[in-house]
């Protein structure tokens, strides 16, 4: 990573060229253009579009696209034209400026140039954003809020809780950075929603019931994912006999 700065009154401004995030975002800037490049051929192929069905279905594809949008040109069709005769093409000239400005930022602080240096601002800079992530884990997987409780005791629990269920998110998250690079938290408890643990309960003979608990296999997914985690299950819990069954069972 390299990086310059340069004051400007009481704010600094540092031009920063990373490697590392040029290799990260590259991935991510190619799945946008390739989507909409497929749904553009799809929406072409409708042959029987009206000329305000096509112009709302490519308005639809530009709000999906996002920045994408830019990188093409389409030329809808004129009023004499079947709708689906719009063209589009791919704007050579701007992804090569996109491909360019990957990896780099222009930050601004007013810290003291002469006590920080760049790269302690980069990786301030970072810190923010790790801190930002982690509200918005709060609020989307982890769902911290809505807070229905009226006690202050219980919102305090609530909230504990959930800082908990961060901690062990951040640690899940560490650990795949390891093992499974490329693969998120999210991701994982995906991929291991379908293992799931049960009570078998099977009538005796004389009239007690046998109760065992049971988690399912994991499959060869998951079981390679284990692997790679260095995790391993618990062994399967003993049989319990009831002498009478358990309504709450």
């Amino acid at each position: 990573m390299q990086e310059g700065g340069a004051g400007a009154g009481d704010e600094l401004y540092i031009l920063v060229r990373s490697g590392g995030r040029v290799d990260k975002e590259r991935p991510m800037r190619k799945r946008r253009p390739k989507r909409l490049w497929v749904r553009l051929a799809e929406i072409k192929a409708m042959r029987k579009l009206g000329h305000d069905e096509c112009l709302m279905k490519l308005g639809a594809a530009r709000k999906e696209a996002g920045r994408a949008w830019h990188l093409v040109e389409v030329e809808p069709a004129q009023q004499d034209q079947p709708a689906a005769s719009f063209t589009y093409s791919l704007r050579r000239d701007r992804l090569r400026a996109a491909r360019r400005r990957e990896g780099r930022y222009l930050l601004r602080s007013n810290l003291d140039p002469d006590a920080h240096s760049p790269g302690e601002l980069w990786e301030y800079y970072i810190q923010l954003v790790e801190i930002e992530e982690a509200f918005k884990n709060l609020k989307g997987d982890l769902a911290v809020r809505p807070v229905y409780h009226q006690r202050i005791d219980r919102v305090e629990a609530h909230i504990f809780i959930s800082f908990v269920a961060y901690c062990v998110q951040v640690t899940m998250r560490q650990r795949l950075r390891a093992h499974a690079p490329g693969l998120t938290p999210r991701e994982l408890l995906s991929k291991f929603e379908s293992m799931q643990m049960i009570d078998v309960h099977l009538p005796t003979t004389d009239g007690r019931e046998l109760i065992m608990s049971r988690y399912t296999q994991p499959d060869r997914d998951q079981k390679l994912l284990l692997e790679h985690l260095k995790l391993e299950l618990p062994p399967q819990p003993p049989p319990k006999i009831a002498t009478t069954p358990d309504p709450t069972l």
